[in-house]
């Protein structure tokens, strides 16, 4: 019998909506805040304890929510690369690399970068050397 595997996509959620990052980060700093309210009003016996349990507690849910974030593209960057590496089973060749989402950077009309500088004085000595 073969088993054969499912190919779902492993995407993150890219769900950035309000209440999702309050409950994600929100949380864990509101028990941190908590814990320092709590040192600030009584700063001997109880209140060191409760900031110490309010602050470890918070720091452990923002940890938590870093962490998952992380698994959860490290996840996709797996399904990602075995994608490719069907596409070269399949072509024989490694697919097209996309280009990084983001920012573009655009010169003014006019500006030249240092790699255009001296590409230009290198083609100018060749030509130089060749008269």
């Amino acid at each position: 019998m073969h088993h054969v595997a499912s190919k779902q996509s492993v995407e993150p959620a890219n769900d950035n909506s309000p209440l999702m990052l309050l409950v994600r980060y929100g949380l864990g700093a509101l028990m941190v805040l908590g814990g320092v309210v709590m040192l600030i009003i009584s700063p001997a016996g109880l209140g060191f304890d409760g900031f110490a349990m309010a602050v470890g507690g918070g720091l452990s849910v923002l940890l938590f929510n870093v962490l998952l974030r992380l698994a959860i593209s490290s996840e996709a960057d797996r399904a990602e690369e075995q994608r490719a590496r069907a596409y070269f089973d399949e072509h024989g060749e490694w697919p097209e690399e996309q280009p990084p989402a983001g920012r573009r950077w655009t010169l003014a009309p006019g500006v030249v970068t240092y790699e255009q500088e001296q590409a230009a004085l290198r083609a100018r000595e060749t030509a130089g050397q060749a008269a």
